[in-house]
């Protein structure tokens, strides 16, 4: 197996990350979970699908709601 393959995703597709801006260095489909997961505040998230270290799916959440 080459070295390439081990790489981190940044490196494997030519870009470098950038550490100033961690937004710049997110998949599209990370920054949408993340908001996903802020916007939530509190609840939990049962199952979260990955495919090639990019989550496509969340199958079930559940907010967490208190009363006092």
């Amino acid at each position: 197996m080459s070295e390439r393959n081990n790489a981190p995703e940044s490196q494997r597709n030519g870009s470098t990350p950038n550490h100033c801006e961690p937004e710049a260095s997110l998949h599209p489909a990370w920054l949408a979970f993340v908001r996903y997961c802020q916007q939530m505040g509190h609840g939990e998230i049962e199952r979260l699908k990955i495919q090639d270290g990019i989550p496509v799916l969340i199958e079930v959440s559940r907010h967490k709601i208190k009363f006092s």
